[in-house]
């Protein structure tokens, strides 16, 4: 007799955690599809306010636009390689402006950019987007937002723009190096906005 209760009891606990699951199994579905919704509706009004497509069949070398929606035979070339560099490209200013780069009042200014400051910073503004996409960026920003609320964030960006700075080019390949400079910029970028953010308070 005494050993049927146990075992009844038992069995009942893992029906209840089974239940438990598949209701939070069901919540997580209902939340991704909740999601989803929501980024196919931003889709819908993004088609109805002409938003283009770029695509590229060769990793950047040549860039196509389309408007949202459109067939693709529709598209047109807008980037163009040249140089050696594959990050060397053309972007017509029409393209320019319908991806929110150009500011309208210096449309019309034309400067002569000695060391290739434009492209350089659209590719420094590449590679922090790239890192917001990272699998692990989540909890690697929610890491930084804790430091510097804390209050220790300029001695966190700047002791890691002076990490980088100080291990350039010893370590790993050319690539390496260029990677370690573009962590110094972003970190700066970072101490920049402590900087306003204490100026703020």
């Amino acid at each position: 007799m005494t050993d049927k209760e146990p075992e009844r009891y038992y069995d009942w606990m893992l029906w209840k955690k089974r239940q438990e699951e598949a209701k939070r199994q069901k919540q997580r579905e209902e939340e991704y599809f909740d999601k989803k919704w929501e980024e196919h509706k931003r889709m819908l009004e993004m088609r109805s306010d002409n938003a283009k497509i770029y695509e590229s069949p060769d990793k950047g070398k040549t860039v196509y636009e389309r408007d949202f929606g459109a067939d693709p035979s529709s598209r047109k070339e807008v980037f163009k390689q040249y140089g050696k560099d594959e990050h060397e490209v053309y972007l017509d200013l029409d393209a320019f402006r319908s991806l929110g780069n150009v500011l309208e009042e210096v449309d019309n200014a034309v400067v002569d950019y000695k060391y290739n400051e434009n492209q350089l910073i659209a590719e420094l503004k590449g590679y922090i987007d790239e890192t917001y996409s990272m699998h692990y960026s989540k909890e690697n920003f929610q890491a930084t937002e804790f430091i510097i609320d804390g209050g220790h964030g300029t001695g966190f960006c700047i002791g890691n723009v002076l990490k980088y700075a100080q291990r350039y080019g010893k370590k790993g390949t050319r690539s390496d190096a260029r990677k370690d400079l573009l962590k110094v910029l972003h970190y700066a970028l970072m101490q920049l906005y402590v900087h306003d953010s204490e100026d703020k308070k």
